[in-house]
């Protein structure tokens, strides 16, 4: 069904999904479809520059004040689990990582440095009465408050923050592309690391993966990853709980007392 985002005559738009209610499908006149956001952020345009994400065709201001832009719609496929293994991944995920046009971008846009004790105190803070009484909960912060004073790097970069197989997509023309950038910061690469190699590859393959990646597994990064795992699984749950998706709340829950056995410095 059409929605009240009105581009003018000729248009059809309709709802694209995802959590934010902002991404819309939209074609003019039966053209090529494209992939519309509204009130995307201006890191849209040096992400599209990079060929990290579609490419932009254009932004458009409403009479509302909402800013619309367009990409590509590409005819692919999202990731599977079992594709996050590929060479592919790895060497896009360290591009960004090291890219320094995109640490300059999020600065420009007044994104600031966050290091884990901020990260720390802000979950905290969102953690809410009812999953500060959880066991495994409670257990899991008292390890990030431990672990905090030995979380640090020098090299931060631009981390997206949620490297979930359904971010990645494959082009027709094998083209590989991360997208749904809302909550990028600068930070240690171990934040979006730790949850990849965790969740996605096999413990034997982790060397190899990084090594695709870039650098070597050390027992420093070993330790920064299993920090920022725990932490994004609380960040979960907070959000499920939110939610009221009380069963997704509670697998992940259920998920932190088996990830200390899968770290080689537990």
């Amino acid at each position: 069904m059409e929605i009240s985002l009105d581009l003018g005559e000729g248009w059809e738009v309709h709802p694209a999904g995802g959590a934010t209610g902002e991404a819309y499908i939209a074609q003019y006149e039966g053209q090529n479809k494209l992939f519309l956001k509204r009130n995307s952020s201006p890191f849209l345009a040096v992400l599209s520059a990079e060929g990290i994400v579609p490419k932009l065709i254009w932004t458009k201001r409403m009479e509302n004040g909402d800013v619309i832009t367009a990409q590509h719609w590409l005819k692919g496929r999202e990731l599977k689990p079992i594709d996050m293994t590929d060479k592919a991944v790895a060497i896009l995920l360290s591009k960004i990582h090291n890219s320094k046009e995109l640490v300059y971008m999020l600065r420009r846009i007044g994104k600031k440095q966050l290091h884990p004790l901020q990260l720390l105190e802000d979950l905290k803070k969102r953690l809410g009465e009812s999953l500060s009484s959880e066991i495994e909960v409670l257990k899991s912060i008292h390890f990030l408050e431990q672990e905090s004073p030995f979380i640090s790097h020098e090299n931060l970069g631009v981390c997206h923050c949620d490297v979930n197989h359904n971010n990645w997509l494959m082009s027709d023309e094998q083209e590989l592309y991360l997208i749904d950038w809302d909550g990028a910061m600068i930070a240690d690469p171990a934040l979006d690391l730790g949850p990849l190699l965790y969740w996605y590859i096999p413990k034997k393959s982790w060397s190899e993966w990084l090594h695709n990646y870039g650098v070597e597994l050390t027992a420093d990064l070993e330790r920064r990853m299993q920090w920022y795992v725990v932490y994004q699984t609380i960040s979960s749950i907070v959000w499920y709980k939110n939610r009221n998706e009380v069963t997704e709340c509670q697998h992940w829950i259920g998920q932190l007392g088996n990830i200390p056995s899968n770290f080689s410095i537990s």
